[in-house]
């Protein structure tokens, strides 16, 4: 017999395992969520570089569940969104009047979405934390799973779900296989200060190594995702801080005055992963455990967020129809549902990656007029700015800004 027990069990506590956690709660399930990380060193983070994009859907999401109330004034606008190809004159334009619905995104750094998070679980009894702490076993039958924690505790719920990231345990532990490989690139990632406003507007530069893309964030702060070759990186990364703010100038242009860098500088292997299937016997995947691409599209978070937005329709869904919460019928309408959206993302982020990181004259001319034929035309280029504000395809209901009450 378990010590506790739940409805759900959620292993990591990230911005997506957390969010889950939270809508889980809201919802009126009894949520226990296990995360490595202490609480106390997460709400005091200092500054550390990461932010992520937040589309106008994923917004949606965290409004409805309550936690996007909680950013205050760390969170910036995206307005427009600029697309180049190095030197070359054509571009394409994303500007969000063009459709009249509301901002293209949202640029938040990570340690405000967690704090906010934490804000949340406040009035959420129904959610306990574990942490820090980790799922050490987990055994499951036709009518429950038990997991074991690193201290000994036990816990047992109708279904578990793997939210650890990239090497999830929960996956490992299931054997579930990966299909994935490593680009020969790195992504480093710094936050700017510059004299001149942004103007709300984010800004994609394709260069032979990798994309190049500037943020913006309050306060006449960008945060940077440049993409270089896995040789250059012990180069850039031990540059001095002048060599390193030129390169980045060089990078940037004038726009935006002077610049100099705040915080460290932060480096990432890139690569993609896809698990074979996002179920096993009552556990289930979701956000890096499940899927993980390139960030030249900046969609990474917010798959996740679809990932969390689809399980909680899914749950109670199955709640209402006196289905148990982790049968195998409700984990496979969960994996139906997003499997298409999240291969189809993969694939096109690996295309565009291997289309845009060379300086091969054919390709380049080819791709830059296409760039220009997409600026033309207004219907093609609506559904791209879509896609960006993650408003296309079967969207669950919370994406659309309706509330937990009315699913």
């Amino acid at each position: 017999m378990a010590d506790q027990q739940f409805d759900i069990i959620i292993s990591g506590g990230g911005l997506t395992g957390l969010t889950l956690g939270i809508g889980l709660a809201a919802a009126g399930f009894d949520v226990g969520v296990v995360d490595m990380a202490d609480p106390a060193t997460v709400q005091g983070a200092e500054f550390d570089g990461r932010a992520s994009a937040i589309s106008y859907a994923s917004h949606q999401l965290l409004t409805s569940l309550g936690i996007w109330q909680h950013t205050g004034d760390h969170a910036s606008v995206i307005e427009d969104i600029r697309i180049s190809d190095g030197d070359s004159l054509l571009h394409l334009h994303f500007d969000h009047r063009d459709l009249g619905q509301g901002p293209l995104g949202h640029m938040l750094e990570n340690r405000h979405n967690r704090q906010a998070l934490f804000k949340r679980l406040e009035s959420l009894p129904n959610l306990t934390l574990f942490a820090p702490n980790k799922i050490t076993n987990h055994k499951s039958d036709d009518t429950a799973v038990t997991v074991t924690l690193d201290d000994g505790t036990t816990l047992g719920s109708a279904l578990l779900v793997g939210a650890e990231g990239r090497f999830s345990p929960t996956r490992q532990r299931a054997g579930i296989k990966t299909t994935d490989w490593r680009y020969p690139q790195v992504g480093l990632v710094t936050t700017l200060q510059h004299e001149h406003p942004h103007c709300n507007i984010a800004h994609e530069r394709f260069l032979p190594d990798g994309p190049f893309a500037l943020l913006p964030l309050p306060n006449n702060r960008s945060s940077v995702v440049w993409t270089v070759r896995s040789e250059q990186r012990d180069i850039i990364m031990n540059l001095p801080e002048r060599a390193f703010v030129a390169e980045l100038q060089k990078r940037v242009g004038g726009f935006l005055g002077e610049l100099e860098t705040i915080g460290p500088r932060f480096d990432y292997p890139l690569g993609l992963m896809l698990a074979e299937r996002y179920s096993d016997q009552r556990m289930v995947l979701v956000g890096d455990a499940a899927h993980g691409m390139h960030p030249i599209a900046g969609q990474g978070v917010n798959l996740g967020y679809r990932d969390v937005a689809v399980l909680i329709e899914v749950l109670i869904k199955a709640r209402q129809n006196s289905q148990g919460l982790g049968g195998a019928d409700v984990l496979e309408k969960y994996e139906q549902w997003r499997r298409v959206d999240n291969v189809t993302l993969l694939t096109v982020t690996d295309l565009l990656n291997r289309l845009f990181s060379n300086d091969i004259t054919m390709v380049k001319t080819a791709r830059d007029l296409g760039l220009a034929m997409v600026e033309k035309m207004p219907p093609v280029k609506k559904f791209f700015m879509s896609h960006a504000r993650g408003t296309v395809g079967t969207l669950p209901k919370l994406l659309t800004g309706t509330t937990l009450a009315d699913l």
